[in-house]
């Protein structure tokens, strides 16, 4: 089975200024023969729904947003919940630090999901979101889940 590269949009979330959460990854999803358009901290919801919606070969397959400074929660579903009303139906995935207690909640984790995210990666597990990539890419669509 032919697995294909993705165009991935990379952003941090709305409240979040850290970079090189953004940096490793990019590095990271280009390691796996992934091209990445990398739109930096601090995007509001209305640019990261503009750089979905952009058309023609530049259009992403799959957002990817990253945040450790424990607002990933909030600003996730902000985000989500915008792109969804948007008509946006890329995959999209959030991971990073997402609350500030610095423990997992499966509540939150459920409400992202209930909100659109088709995968919420706590605590940078990349070997979730390599897994994931591996199942989107192999079959083309990705099984939407709740990783820990």
């Amino acid at each position: 089975m032919r697995r294909r590269n993705m165009h991935i949009l990379l952003s941090g979330t709305a409240s979040d200024s850290h970079t090189w959460n953004l940096v490793y990854l990019q590095l990271f999803l280009e390691e796996l023969g992934h091209r990445v358009h990398n739109l930096g901290p601090c995007v509001p919801d209305d640019l990261l729904a503009g750089a979905c919606a952009a058309g023609g070969p530049g259009r992403p397959d799959l957002v990817v947003v990253s945040s450790v400074n424990g607002h990933g929660y909030r600003d996730g579903l902000s985000a989500v919940r915008s792109l969804r009303r948007a008509g946006v139906t890329l995959p999209f995935v959030i991971g990073g630090k997402l609350g500030v207690a610095g423990v997992a909640d499966p509540q939150q984790r459920g409400r992202l999901l209930d909100a659109g995210c088709d995968a919420v990666f706590d605590d940078g597990d990349t070997t979730a979101l390599r897994e994931f990539l591996d199942a989107l890419t192999a079959d083309g669509r990705g099984a939407r889940q709740a990783v820990a």
